[in-house]
């Protein structure tokens, strides 16, 4: 795999991440599946856009059979619980998925389910008005006005102590001094498609991307192999970049504070094998964000050449395509004002 980075300003968006106390890991989420493999249907193309702020991805899939063919389709969200020091719940479950079929906005079904452990509680939580996919409304506290309030979910805490009692047994939360929701969420967004035969069908879908982070990768003369931040290890660092990016480090004045840190962006590629394969073409665009007084570098691993399509955006094509592995775009962030 060769790296290929480039210069860029990123966007204040990304910022808080860079400043918080601990790294964080991202979300990983990918395209869309069919429910029950369907070697019928070809992934005629496929343009995956991706940037800090946005996942964008656009299908043709083509129906070569001699009947239509009618399936279920699904986004699945990678299952989550509450990591409210890190994210809030809104950021884990996609919440802002957006699919569009043939140009057209379209429908689909939430399906939600939650479990403590190995056990299915989602009735239970229905039953007693407790919205499973936010943890019960949960609200991390932090009020300005009130810098004294605890973290708390709404939904739990107006129920009877008989209810609460109900979902303690469930191990839904540990106690009733401990009301912190433990149980974990399992979310696809969903649909039927049917597939005209001998036709080509456009799918679109969005959503905002859950970046992951770690405050420092220390000095990239040093750190390198095996004692490499494995976020930075991952995005297939090239040497020249390294070179680059060991200047930062030396020119830095206070090594307590690494001037350098790497926010990324996961995508799952090998959702696509749900489909007939391979993918018969497939682009990669990276989207380059400006915002003055921050410089970053993108790297990436990608096997062949990645052309330059205006000043910022960024593409890698290939035709054929089984995805083996997933896909990680390193944001390198230079921190210093």
């Amino acid at each position: 795999m060769r790296a290929i980075f480039l210069l860029l300003s990123l966007s204040a968006a990304l910022t808080p991440a860079l400043y918080a106390d601990d790294g964080a890991s991202s979300i990983a989420a990918g395209g869309i599946i069919v429910m029950k493999r369907e070697p019928r249907i070809v992934m005629a193309k496929e343009v995956l856009n991706i940037s800090p702020s946005r996942v964008l991805v656009d299908y043709d899939f083509r129906n070569d059979s001699d009947e239509d063919i009618t399936t279920e389709v699904a986004f699945p969200v990678p299952a989550y619980t509450l990591a409210w020091d890190e994210r809030n719940p809104k950021e884990e479950s996609f919440d802002d998925f957006k699919l569009w079929i043939d140009e057209e906005p379209a429908r689909f079904t939430t399906e939600i389910r939650a479990f403590a452990g190995k056990h299915d509680i989602t009735e239970l939580l229905s039953k007693l008005h407790v919205d499973a996919s936010s943890f019960g409304h949960f609200d991390s506290g932090f009020n300005p006005k009130n810098p004294q309030q605890d973290p708390h979910s709404p939904d739990i805490d107006r129920l009877s102590k008989e209810q609460r009692t109900q979902l303690i047994s469930a191990k839904a939360f540990p106690s009733e001094a401990d009301r912190e929701p433990r149980w974990s969420v399992q979310k696809k967004y969903h649909w039927t498609q049917t597939f005209p035969a001998h036709s080509v069908v456009h799918i679109r879908h969005q959503y905002t991307p859950v970046l992951g982070n770690s405050n420092t990768i220390g000095d990239p003369a040093v750190y390198q192999g095996k004692d490499a931040v494995p976020e930075y290890a991952q995005s297939c660092p090239a040497a020249t970049l390294r070179d680059t990016l060991t200047k930062v480090w030396q020119s830095d004045k206070d090594h307590e504070s690494s001037p350098l840190s790497i926010s990324y962006v996961s995508f799952i590629l090998t959702t696509a094998n749900t489909w007939k394969t391979p993918i018969e073409d497939f682009t990669l665009i990276v989207e380059r964000p400006r915002i003055p007084k921050y410089k970053t570098y993108v790297s990436f691993c990608w096997d062949g050449p990645v052309t330059q399509l205006d000043a910022d955006h960024f593409s890698a094509h290939i035709t054929g395509l089984v995805p083996k592995k997933e896909l990680m775009i390193g944001y390198i962030w230079d921190d210093r004002r």
